[in-house]
């Protein structure tokens, strides 16, 4: 699986604690291996976010993301209260 990491992705990755980061990373081994492993419970974001869906990074944390053409384009991250304002 191809995925990319958007501009204002990277930016706010870069800002979290280092714990929210390697977590991060974590989760996105798993989500190469099984998109839809319970412990990601990946869903729809569609009323925030048109046509995105959602990860879950930490009990809090949450990760954007869109399906395009074969490949996954990370879009934003942040807290369920920052991201869904």
């Amino acid at each position: 699986m191809i995925f990319h990491f958007h501009a204002i992705f990277k930016k706010r990755l870069s800002k979290l604690p280092q714990n929210i980061r390697e977590r991060f990373y974590e989760r996105l081994e798993i989500f190469l291996k099984d998109p839809h492993h319970p412990s990601l419970n990946n869903h729809s974001v569609n009323k925030a976010y048109p046509g995105r869906k959602s990860i879950n990074i930490t009990g809090d944390y949450r990760a954007i993301f869109q399906e395009y053409k074969g490949c996954i384009l990370f879009t934003n991250i942040g807290t369920h209260s920052q991201l869904y304002r």
